[in-house]
This record gives C-alpha cells, structure tokens and sequence, in this order.
C-alpha cells in the first residue's frame, strides 16, 4: 500500500485516524505543509466542526490550494472524512464560504421532525451500496459505520452517490468522483468495517 498523507488543519481528530492507519501497517504522515499535501498520492481531509472554520483553517495555510491542485494537476486520490466530505462540495447551507469544489453539491441540514428524524444523527447505522463502489463491500455482510452530523451531502450528479444511510429519509453517506471519495460517518471510530473501507482506499 500506498503511503498516506493525513491533512492535519486542526479541524479533525488526527490522532485516531493515524492510529487506523497504522494499525492497518499503512506508512501514514500527519501535514499540514502545502508542498507535502501537493506531492501526495493520497491524502485523507478528516473534519469536525463548522463548514466556514474548516475552510478558513484550510485557506490560512494554503492547503485549500494545495489540495485542489494535487487532485485536478497532480490525480492525487483524497478521501474527505464527516465534515471532511462537506469541504469536497461546492456550498453549505452552514455558512457562506466556498467549498472545495470537487464534487458539484452542497451540504444541507437536517430538519427535526421529533422521533423520526433527531439532529444531529449520532450513533451506529447502516450504509446501502448504491452501485459499484471503491469503497463498500457489496457482497458481503449489512455494513454499519458511526455517524455524528447535522448536516449531509447533497450531489448534484446522482450517479456521485455510492452508499445511502436512512436518518428519516436516505442521504448520501459515501460519495465517489473520480479520484475524489467522500464518507460523512468517522470510518476512524468504525471498528473492523471502518478499517475494510480505509483498506480499499489505501489499496485503490
């Protein structure tokens, strides 16, 4: 496997990231230097937080530039991780700051609606593959992954859409792009199906 580069803006919980990785043996590195994320083959963008402080964190370092262009110039492979993934999409109706980019969509909010739909989504559930996917296991057992959100991705193209969890109505709770991939649960804290998704990346 590859070696990983881990965008450390100060917007995730790194620690336990890394921590996945090297339990998988992958060689992993913890950045937060342009020139390191630019050279990179793959990189992984795990977030918590707000969508308009990610962005900021991102842009006072000029990692925003830098993984833009080590995805469009370079074909660098990147997973975004929870708030990770809404950094990957154009907008958030969160905040008024650009996104990445990467994915043509936005990030919406879940409404309450009492039992049926509780914000944030917290806790274990399943993911659906939609279709042939890098990242999911579609031959094998119900796969379930832990979520914390309050906001979720919505993809302008469809066919972006690679798994779909239910939290009321479906969302999109993994994306790919091309290159680009996208999961809104903490596949880090997501015991041995969050370590088989990490591995498809690693290994893609």
């Amino acid at each position: 496997m590859s070696r990983i580069v881990v965008i450390a803006a100060g917007i995730g919980n790194v620690g336990s990231v890394q921590n996945m990785l090297r339990r998988m043996d992958c060689e992993v590195e913890l950045t937060d230097d342009p020139a390191r994320v630019l050279a990179a083959d793959k990189l992984i963008l795990p977030g918590v937080g707000a969508f308009d402080a990610g962005m900021a964190a991102l842009a006072a370092r000029g990692l925003d530039e830098a993984v833009h262009r080590a995805v469009t110039e370079n074909g660098a492979r990147l997973l975004g991780i929870c708030l990770g993934m809404h950094l990957l999409l154009e907008k958030s109706m969160e905040g008024n700051s650009p996104g990445l980019g990467l994915v043509p969509g936005r990030a919406r909010q879940f409404v309450p609606d009492g039992a049926r739909v509780r914000v944030p989504h917290m806790g274990w559930n399943v993911v659906r593959p939609t279709r042939d996917s890098v990242l999911l296991d579609h031959h094998g057992e119900e796969q379930r992954f832990y979520f914390v959100h309050s906001y979720f991705a919505e993809c302008t193209d469809p066919a972006d859409a690679a798994g779909l969890t239910s939290h009321g109505d479906d969302f999109v709770s993994v994306l790919e792009r091309g290159q680009v991939f996208g999961v809104q649960f903490h596949a880090e804290k997501s015991h041995r199906f969050g370590m088989a998704l990490l591995r498809r990346f690693a290994e893609f």
